[in-house]
């Protein structure tokens, strides 16, 4: 049924969206999108919902590159579904080699990057699905906007907090050597900033506890949030 039901949820998308670009879509604007404000998208999203019987969120997971957010990510959406809730991660390698695969990392990249993401996310969850962002998000401006894309009300910040130089230990790619050498640019926590979140919804500290205690944290945390009440 999950399988079906996703299916029928890209079908759906796809024939709002097929008369038009991916550009003109996030361009449209006054009369070109009557016919969009004319689909009774809560009702349309309530349905889904009670099929699933989940109430959709976007779970966004900021922090630094090694501090476990794709981990955690992943194993969260396997313990959703162990749990009978449908659920996505969206991660930067998923999004740089599809969507995003135009976009650099220069600071206006970055910013049309998770605009992208927060508009995708907005779509996930007007069918009913839990998005699972993982994404360093490095800028109060930037989760800011996310946010108000998504929406206040389905929008849950958490920090994955780990120091800099436990992130660099984790680093197997070798990315933050390569930044203090200088070969990568604006790498984040090098020479690019992270301006971390003063009051997110919850604060994940992996330096402190392992893998599995981080998601039963989180677990715990989203289950209120996501169980479905009629």
């Amino acid at each position: 049924m999950t399988g079906h039901f996703i299916l029928s949820w890209f079908y759906h998308i796809f024939t709002i969206f097929a008369p038009y670009s991916i550009s003109t879509v996030f361009g449209m604007q006054g009369k070109e999108i009557q016919y969009l404000q004319d689909i009774d998208w809560l009702y349309l999203r309530s349905k889904k919902e009670n099929k699933l019987r989940q109430h959709a969120k976007v779970i966004w997971m900021c922090g630094l590159s090694g501090s476990g957010k794709s981990t955690i990510a992943f194993k969260l959406e396997d313990e959703l579904f162990n749990r009978g809730y449908v659920a996505q991660v969206l991660d930067g390698d998923n999004l740089r080699s599809g969507l995003n695969k135009d976009l650099g990392f220069s600071v206006r990249d970055r910013t049309e990057n998770l605009r992208r993401i927060a508009e995708l996310s907005k779509m996930l969850i007007s069918g009913g699905i839990i998005s699972i962002n993982a994404f360093i998000s490095p800028t109060f401006k930037i989760r800011k906007e996310a946010r108000r894309i998504i929406g206040q009300q389905d929008f849950l910040e958490v920090y994955i907090n780990a120091p800099l130089q436990i992130c660099e230990q984790r680093d197997k790619k070798g990315l933050y050597e390569k930044a203090r050498m200088g070969l990568i640019k604006d790498f984040t926590g090098i020479d690019s900033p992270f301006e971390p979140p003063l009051n997110p919804d919850i604060e994940i500290t992996t330096d402190k506890l392992d893998i599995q205690e981080s998601v039963d944290r989180l677990l715990n945390f989203i289950l209120p949030h996501i169980e479905y009440k009629n």
